[in-house]
């Protein structure tokens, strides 16, 4: 059941199978606050927007009534950034669902959806390396790699440098020498029919030539990704059986290459440190945290030994307790965990409601899982070391972050300073143009907030308009699209969820399909509070006039940054703004020109490849790939196919009349000329 309150009287709502109910709303202060008797007592997720239907916070309750309710009381008693909270929303809504895991599993979902502001997020520290091996494959590999997580991959660690991760590599295939190289190469040396290197230096078994069996392989596959999760025990004992076996049987050449195998195996396990007395599998949770931030620190202990470890950060926009930071954790942790869910998880301290977050972690794992809080013993030990380890990074991250934090602070007073703004510019948009000689025109859009990127909201246009070599007009259009999108979505913020220009614009972020109706944030809501452009007093004109024509000369500044001597252009004068050769405020503008310079060559180049290799039938109506494929086979080629009468074509049974016509004018179309030429020939 959705209960929504939008306007200023009773709104009917859709709630399912129930039908319509009809709610009445007071206001208290700026949200509007329903009538409590309105909210239904039972479990579900509840969600705070702005007046532009953004979602600002997102929560769960075993009672919404009396959860809702709480946060309509005297401002004083509610925690700093709560009350802020509550200050910016508008109206709340509310979903009812059976459970309280179900309402815990929503309140994920709707998180991760719509990233809210007010929500505690996990940052994954994506600097530690995993070892990955490509499961999926026909013929798995083992990779190092970053980043996120792709399925069919089953990875390992995290490890704490590079360097170790490949060392640990080196070792192992020496006794699991399964392949280690990109598939392109694997399919040149296939194709070639002979192995690299590695096959002679006996570092790889070669499946790319057919010198191992798949079910040869697929063991070596199984024995390293067993040894990678901590089982060594069985494979020592297997390597150590073998060797003494082939001993006795005098076979001394064997038993030699068994011995390495089994000194190689060890020495690769002893990059493991840490051991518990016995071969378990749980995962330690340590959390080193101040009012603001907290880090986090994961070891995954497979088979009693400590096979990796993960690092988060938070930012601790909403006020919790211990408790319920230790279930968030858990919650957004094991939703996406590259090493799955073990039966045990140890933990500093029990969450909010363990017997909830323990059915969503069993639901996960497809098993009984436990969370306990250890206090003796070497599990208490290894706690506190995790712990130790959280601290560290905390420390190590808010050093960090407070250098680049003042960095970006110092660059953005000073750009205000020097440029004239009336205010620091926390969002800075850049737009630069890309072309070849007239084509494939396009303009790209970067946005720095807090003095770094926000690639969320990058945006790239399809020049229209504009006919030949102009980037003037070029730039008119881009800006005109861009401004006068945020004025319609001023005016009706319903617009953001259809942009006007679909067709032309492309955005990069998380698509809006399958969402809700209505787009919790339009693409263009947010005005810049300094306007960049790439080029000198031309851009910058046209710049002034965009903003002219629309309206917003005292709403957006606007500046450009010229090539060459860097520097910075303003209206009312010719004379440039020479910024300190070394200042944090020219290097801020540098990387915002140098990012729109990428992103519009990026978008060109693509555009521009997928003319090139567009073949003269790819536009034909009704014929798709599969006909395409069959028309050429069986006619031994485009040079026969161009060479078939019209006939030949109506002939073909499985081709309807229409699409075989179609098919011989489009190949005996004369050719048009390219711009160039077409400019050329209109010049003489």
């Amino acid at each position: 059941m959705l209960a929504v309150y939008a306007g200023g009287a009773a709104v009917g709502v859709p709630t399912g199978p129930t039908g319509l109910e009809w709610r009445t709303r007071h206001t208290w202060g700026v949200v509007t606050r329903p009538v409590p008797g309105s909210i239904p007592d039972q479990p579900g997720s509840y969600q705070f927007m702005d007046a532009k239907g953004r979602v600002l916070y997102v929560g769960k309750a075993k009672s919404l009534r009396q959860r809702v309710t709480s946060y309509f009381q005297d401002r004083d008693q509610l925690g700093p950034r709560t009350a802020q909270m509550v200050a910016q929303a508008d109206h709340v809504e509310w979903m009812v669902v059976g459970t309280e895991a179900e309402a815990l599993l929503l309140e994920h979902s709707l998180i991760q959806r719509h990233q809210p502001r007010y929500n505690v997020r996990l940052k994954d520290d994506k600097s530690y390396p995993w070892l990955a091996v490509t499961v999926s494959d026909e013929w798995p590999r083992p990779a190092v790699v970053r980043g996120r997580k792709r399925r069919g991959v089953r990875y390992f660690g995290p490890y704490p440098n590079v360097g170790a991760i490949r060392d640990t590599l080196d070792l192992l295939l020496r006794s699991f020498p399964v392949r280690t190289c990109s598939d392109a190469k694997f399919r040149r040396h296939r194709a070639l029919g002979r192995p690299c290197l590695l096959y002679h230096i006996e570092r790889c078994s070669a499946p790319c030539v057919g010198a191992i069996s798949h079910q040869a392989y697929q063991v070596l596959v199984d024995d390293l990704t067993a040894f990678l999760g901590g089982d060594t025990g069985r494979l020592e004992a297997d390597l150590e059986g073998a060797m003494r076996q082939a001993a006795g049987a005098l076979d001394f050449e064997r038993a030699s290459l068994l011995r390495d195998k089994l000194q190689a195996v060890r020495s690769a396990d002893a990059v493991r440190q840490m051991e518990l007395e016995r071969p378990e599998n749980l995962d330690v949770l340590g959390i080193h945290d101040d009012e603001l931030e907290a880090a986090i620190q994961v070891f995954h202990v497979r088979s009693g030994k400590v096979v990796g470890r993960s690092a988060l950060f938070v930012d601790k926009v909403e006020d919790l307790s211990p408790a319920q930071l230790v279930q968030r954790i858990l919650v957004e942790f094991y939703a996406e965990a590259a090493l799955g869910v073990p039966a045990l998880v140890l933990v500093p301290s029990l969450p909010e409601d363990p017997d909830t977050v323990t059915h969503y972690l069993r639901e996960a794992r497809g098993g009984p899982v436990s969370l306990r809080v250890p206090y003796r013993g070497p599990k208490r030990a290894l706690l506190d070391t995790v712990e130790q380890n959280a601290k560290g990074s905390f420390v190590r991250h808010r050093l960090q972050r407070t250098s680049d934090h003042n960095s970006r602070a110092k660059a953005l007073e000073a750009l205000q300073v020097e440029l004239g703004l009336p205010e620091a510019p926390l969002r800075i948009e850049c737009y630069d143009m890309s072309h070849l000689q007239g084509t494939d025109y396009v303009g790209s859009m970067v946005v720095f907030e807090d003095g770094m990127a926000k690639r969320g909201d990058y945006r790239r246009f399809k020049v229209t308009t504009v006919g030949g070599n102009d980037d003037y007009a070029a730039m008119e259009e881009v800006l005109t699209r861009r401004l006068a999108a945020f004025l319609r979505e001023q005016s009706d913020p319903q617009e953001g969820a259809v942009p006007a220009c679909r067709g032309d614009l492309t955005a990069r972020g998380p698509s809006a399909a399958g969402g809700p109706s209505r787009h919790p944030r339009g693409r263009f809501a947010y005005p810049p509070q300094l306007l960049l452009l790439d080029g000198g007093l031309g851009q910058l004109n046209v710049g002034v006039r965009v903003l002219a024509s629309l309206g917003l000369t005292e709403r957006i500044p606007v500046a450009s940054l010229a090539k060459g001597f860097e520097e910075v252009y303003r209206p009312g004068s010719s004379e440039p703004i020479r910024l300190p050769r070394q200042s944090d405020a020219l290097y801020l503008l540098q990387q915002l020109r140098d990012e729109a310079h990428r992103f519009a060559i990026s978008y060109h180049r693509s555009l521009r490849g997928k003319r090139m290799t567009k073949g003269v039938l790819d536009d034909i109506p009704g014929l798709g790939p599969k006909r395409r494929a069959r028309l050429t086979r069986q006619f031994g080629g485009m040079t026969s196919l161009r060479n078939a009468t019209r006939d030949d074509l109506a002939g073909l049974s499985w081709l309807p009349t229409k699409v075989g016509a179609a098919v011989y004018e489009a190949l005996h179309a004369p050719l048009a000329p390219s711009p160039a030429i077409e400019r050329r020939r209109r010049a003489d």
